[in-house]
């Protein structure tokens, strides 16, 4: 799919400060999470660069802290920066989420230029 998009929610199917899971693999395991701030949404996939293939959610549609400020790994702690998907804080301090790029159209999110089959 690379060079192509691809529908994942509408904007409104994520409220703003909050997180949402996409294209879920045949367990049913999202390899895509979305975080929305405002119009903007970041996306990165959803494996901790800690620990390969360690999902981020600590339940559906919820990767961010408490507070909302930070995506959060539920299996280490490690917290990331919603902007860029840098950890600041534990196991993986300094390392990156792998980012999903993104575009927002029409109401619409879409990936763009990624292959999600090879996404998680």
């Amino acid at each position: 799919m690379s060079g192509q998009e691809r529908f994942l929610c509408n904007l409104d199917d994520i409220a703003d400060g909050r997180s949402k899971g996409a294209v879920p693999d045949k367990r049913g395991r999202d390899r895509v999470l979305l975080v929305r701030q405002g119009e903007r949404v970041y996306g990165y996939v959803n494996t901790c660069p800690h620990y390969d293939r360690a999902p981020m959610a600590w339940k559906k549609d919820e990767f961010l802290n408490g507070d909302h400020s930070k995506i959060v790994c539920a299996s280490h702690g490690a917290l990331f920066r919603i902007e860029d998907g840098v950890c600041e804080l534990g196991p993986c301090l300094g390392q990156a989420l792998e980012p999903v790029h993104l575009t927002v159209r029409d109401g619409a999110v879409f990936t763009v230029g990624l292959s999600i089959d090879q996404a998680a």
